[in-house]
């Protein structure tokens, strides 16, 4: 697999990374490679329109959030190779995190601040209703939808029949949107903490302007399926992911964080 990858890199990438040590990342879902050095990492994926707005929204983000820092970017026979600094600490979905469920709230609710404190009016991209539902029409029309690894309840009796009717009613009832900048897959891996501190966020490719629930109600459900055992650890003993409002200071909408998981389900 090294000599595939080593043999069709751009040479001023491959140049970059010549004989250092790194260790795949596994954690993800998005289907890139990632492959992570000591000081830096290289993703690698399919060239798309996720991709492009990863490397767009990197940019923009310089010196407004901690974002990796871009060693180097290039698209190329079909492929994305984005090469860039690698975040201090670790994900805040590590063991010693998790067992503190009031801090690890505690601590995406501030990553959730910072994001909104951000001055949007030179953002990029729109991650707005009107747009990821042109996207998730997209999807759907060209069979992307995984039916399989759906939320409980989604598809099925007393759910959906198919991703087609799940984006007619999505359609159908839209919410009220207030734009803000958006991570677009606020999960607990795509979040770095150090001593106690947010180091930086992962993962940009569906980034751009959107409400403030479309990353609320992503960071709900993976707060649950990270407390929960959904990936296999041991239950937190009492866990409740409703701690991430009190956190905020907010009453939950939930009718928005049900439309935009659900939302979720078509990418």
């Amino acid at each position: 697999m090294e000599v595939v990858w080593m043999s069709s890199l751009p040479p001023h990438i491959a140049a970059l990374i010549q004989g250092k040590a790194y260790e795949l990342d596994a954690v993800g879902m998005s289907g890139a490679a990632v492959l992570c050095f000591e000081d830096m990492v290289l993703k690698i994926e399919p060239v798309s329109e996720e991709a492009c707005r990863e490397h767009a929204m990197l940019r923009y983000l310089q010196g407004r959030l901690p974002v990796p820092r871009i060693l180097a970017a290039e698209m190329g026979n079909g492929r994305s190779y984005l090469l860039m600094t690698r975040l201090p600490g670790e994900m805040v979905c590590t063991k010693p995190l998790l067992q503190d469920p009031a801090a690890l709230a505690a601590l995406l609710a501030e990553g959730l601040q910072m994001l909104w404190h951000v001055d949007v009016s030179a953002c990029p991209y729109s991650a707005m209703l009107t747009e990821k539902l042109r996207l998730a029409e997209a999807r759907v029309a060209a069979g992307l939808c995984d039916m399989e690894n759906a939320e409980p309840g989604t598809y099925g009796p007393g759910g959906f029949q198919s991703p087609a009717a799940l984006l007619a009613w999505l359609k159908a009832n839209r919410p009220a949107e207030t734009p803000s900048l958006s991570h677009g897959d606020y999960c607990l891996p795509n979040v770095f903490v150090q001593d106690g501190r947010i180091t930086g966020f992962l993962d940009w490719g569906r980034g751009g302007l959107a409400d403030p629930y479309q990353d609320i109600a992503l960071c709900y459900r993976s707060l649950h399926h990270n407390l929960s055992g959904h990936y296999g650890s041991a239950p937190v003993p009492g866990f409740s992911p409703e701690l991430l409002f009190g956190a905020l200071g907010i009453t939950p909408d939930w009718e928005k964080i049900r439309y935009y998981i659900l939302l979720d389900e078509l990418f």
